[in-house]
């Protein structure tokens, strides 16, 4: 995966995370930390939200992360598809979040399949994309 890439996702941490649940689109936000050895991106959720009872019935999810700026020529984000299951390797997050071990979370991984990433300041609409296996 291009480098730039992975400085953008590990920078961010918080995505849109987007599922199906009974026939219908749904969004929430998560915090997240990225496990590169992995290539996924791992957060806490509960068993009893909607979005982990979509992902159980159907684990394709998408995502997108995005930079918060009205600036034009620094627009940067990432819009991606994988797979969520839980995690495999849960240290990433609590590096990431200390805090949170406090509260033991169930923590999930979406394993990153496919991603596009566009970034203005490396030239206005350019993206890059990277698939799995590549």
């Amino acid at each position: 995966m291009d480098e730039r890439i992975v400085e953008f996702i590990t920078k961010m941490h918080i995505f849109s995370l987007g599922v199906v649940c009974d026939e219908q689109p749904y969004l929430c936000s998560c915090f997240y930390a990225y496990d590169e050895i992995n290539n996924s991106l791992v957060f806490a959720s509960d068993d009893s939200s909607k979005h982990i009872k979509a992902i159980k019935k159907q684990p394709k999810v998408a995502i997108n992360i995005a930079l918060d700026t009205k600036i034009v020529g620094i627009i940067k984000g990432v819009q991606a598809t994988g797979a969520a299951r839980e995690a495999t390797n849960k240290n990433v997050y609590f590096k990431r979040f200390p805090y949170a071990l406090a509260l033991n979370p169930k923590l999930y991984e979406i394993k990153l399949e496919w991603i596009k990433y566009t970034d203005n300041a490396l030239g206005f609409g350019t993206k890059l994309t990277w698939s799995l296996g590549e």
